[in-house]
């Protein structure tokens, strides 16, 4: 499989919790923002981003373990695809590139990363950017009726180990392919060979994939759950960026964040999914606006 690079990025290996080496490209200077990809895509989805802010900050993007070319250990327990270990994965990486603070902004799986890693290292994260996801638990709680169906995959992924895993591995190109259709609303985020780099990427990580999700109905879930009974907030500026789902599903999208972000910036936007592929200038912009409003915050 060909693998693309970044342009002007370096590559290394990093360590991550538990010693997992995560594949991480990093460019520019300045303050530092690590960008967290989503599903079933890598670090390479910000490819655009990624240059564009390297004009004036640090960027940092690794593929998260379980993808692309990061490690993928097995799932000895919920622990291994936690979403606190993958926080915890991203401040190890940060740390590693001399970076205490930094903003971190994630789609779809990266952006749960990126909760998880605001509520627990508030002192590492100066804020926090989503892309067109909800917070685990209110996941779970709008998706109802038959209008869930869009969400198929969560329920199947959520099942014990084994048939989720030999179900996909059966049809794996077809698989990932369908996420790639569905969720492209014009068909242009990306290249033909970029598509095939992600289909073969995901087919060479189904366990690791569905451990991921499987995590999110389970511990995931419970540790949003405990936060919640406790109160605990978001206390950086928090920034999402997302299409209407509400209206399909009915829910208030903005309201559900404000509740675990107080200082919470909105913004819909008028594109698919892969919105960091199909409007890199708008997402770059949601970026730069966001991290200014956090250093003003910083200074009053």
């Amino acid at each position: 499989m060909n693998t693309p690079t970044i342009d002007g990025f370096h590559y290394q290996n990093l360590p991550g919790q538990d010693a997992i080496e995560l594949n991480v490209a990093s460019g520019g200077s300045g303050p530092a923002i690590v960008l967290l990809h989503g599903f079933p895509q890598t670090h390479y989805m910000w490819r655009e981003v990624a240059r564009d802010l390297a004009t004036d900050y640090t960027v940092i993007v690794p593929d998260l373990r379980g993808y692309g070319a990061s490690g993928k250990p097995p799932a000895r327990d919920e622990t291994t695809y936690s979403k606190r270990t993958m926080a915890a994965d991203v401040v190890a990486i940060a740390n590693a590139l001399g970076h205490d603070r930094f903003g971190v902004v994630g789609h779809d799986r990266g952006a749960l990363v990126g909760v998880r890693a605001g509520l627990d290292y508030p002192d590492h994260v100066r804020f926090l950017g989503i892309l067109d996801v909800l917070p685990t638990l209110d996941t779970w709680n709008v998706l109802k009726g038959v209008d869930a169906k869009v969400a198929w995959h969560l329920y199947l992924m959520a099942q014990p180990a084994g048939l989720p895993e030999k179900m996909i591995k059966a049809v794996a190109e077809d698989f990932f392919t369908s996420f790639l259709d569905a969720w492209d609303n014009d068909g242009t985020s990306f290249p033909p060979e970029i598509r095939r780099y992600y289909i073969d990427s995901s087919i060479g990580a189904v366990d690791s994939i569905v451990a991921d999700y499987r995590a999110t109905a389970g511990i995931d879930l419970d540790m949003d759950k405990a936060d919640r009974a406790a109160g605990r907030t978001l206390p950086m500026p928090v920034g999402v960026i997302s299409q209407d789902w509400g209206s399909q599903l009915g829910f208030d999208a903005s309201g559900l964040w404000r509740a675990w972000a107080p200082d919470l910036t909105y913004q819909p936007i008028d594109a698919g999914h892969f919105m960091a592929e199909e409007k890199p200038s708008e997402i770059a912009r949601f970026v730069r606006d966001l991290a200014d409003h956090a250093s003003t915050s910083a200074r009053s």
